[in-house]
């Protein structure tokens, strides 16, 4: 059983303008760095099974809890966590610690921002592996206004845009029930409620499934929460349409050599043509949900650590 206490103890850095929490191991093997990213609603913690491995394997790791998150810095300006800010950040921790590249690893939203990263910034990733959230393509319309037109404004994605400060609110009353339903596995198959799905998730006294956290776990994200509150992470959400602009003019193409693990049972749709705008992809698939890398641990550690030794025979990582 892991834990907790056993991971990092994090130091706060300034870069970019806000100071990050900062969760590092492996300082003894500079030089090799890795950086995980997390997603939504997460917290550095949840890469806490790769980082040894990673470390064990001769990285140097470098986990931070991004603007939003943990004791990071949580601007007030709903812009301030668009995609440019977001990859500022990472860029700015290379320099922090004096490294030109590095892998990116990143899992869920952490998957989109290092996306945007190999594309606004392609000098300073060396290699891509990305968990759950494939790369997607630029479509003709902002997504918001799309994803409304198709789905409607219950869709959470659309109804975090549309109606800021309600699901904050909810998931603030309610952060342990939220964070204990929604960090599930092998939930049985079931109609989709009317309403929206995270304020449902967050206000449902029954959780589905089965637990993806032990009770220590999920305290340590309940304890994070509890004190940073869910708004920051979801001004990430409120700026996809922003993001859509930003990148009007990057190179759609990443041309790093790329790995992307699925969950077999994740909600999360894989892509239909990845290799088309990610043409160095190699694709694992994992037996599991959406929370990969807790859900797997420790073949999702296999999976990197191969591919990335692989990378390392041709002369790259």
């Amino acid at each position: 059983m892991f834990d907790p206490t056993s991971f990092p103890e994090p130091t706060l850095i300034s870069v970019n303008g806000v100071k990050l929490e900062v969760f590092e191991a492996g300082a003894h093997n500079a030089g090799r760095p890795v950086v995980l990213c997390h997603g939504w609603p997460e917290h550095a913690f949840s890469w806490r099974h790769q980082v040894p491995a990673l470390v064990a394997a001769g990285y140097h790791v470098i986990v931070p809890n991004q603007r939003g998150y943990g004791n990071s810095s949580r601007p007030t300006e709903v812009t301030d966590y668009d995609i440019d800010h977001l990859t500022g950040d990472l860029v700015a921790l290379l320099d922090h610690y004096g490294y030109d590249d590095a892998t990116f690893v990143g899992h869920d939203w952490g998957a989109n921002v290092v996306w945007g990263l190999a594309q606004l910034h392609p000098h300073r990733v060396n290699t891509v592996i990305n968990l759950s959230l494939p790369y997607m393509e630029r479509g003709p319309v902002p997504p918001i206004e799309f994803l409304e037109a198709v789905f409607g404004g219950d869709l959470y994605l659309v109804h975090f845009n549309r109606q800021p400060g309600v699901a904050d609110a909810v998931l603030e009353a309610n952060t342990a029930q939220f964070l204990r339903n929604l960090y599930r596995k092998n939930e049985p198959p079931a109609e989709p409620a009317p309403g929206m799905a995270m304020i449902n998730l967050a206000l449902a006294e029954t959780p589905r499934g089965e637990a993806v956290l032990s009770d220590d776990e999920l305290a340590v994200l309940v304890s994070a929460f509890e004190s940073s509150g869910f708004t920051g992470g979801l001004n990430w959400y409120r700026n996809l349409d922003r993001n859509w602009h930003l990148l009007a003019d990057a190179d759609p193409i990443i041309r790093q050599p790329t790995l992307m693990i699925y969950g077999d049972r994740d909600p999360v749709a894989r892509s239909e043509n990845l290799a088309e705008f990610v043409p160095h992809v190699d694709v694992v698939s994992l037996d599991c949900g959406h929370w990969i890398q807790e859900e797997k641990p420790e073949e999702t550690n296999q999976a990197i650590l191969t591919w990335l030794e692989q990378q390392g025979a041709n002369g790259l990582g």
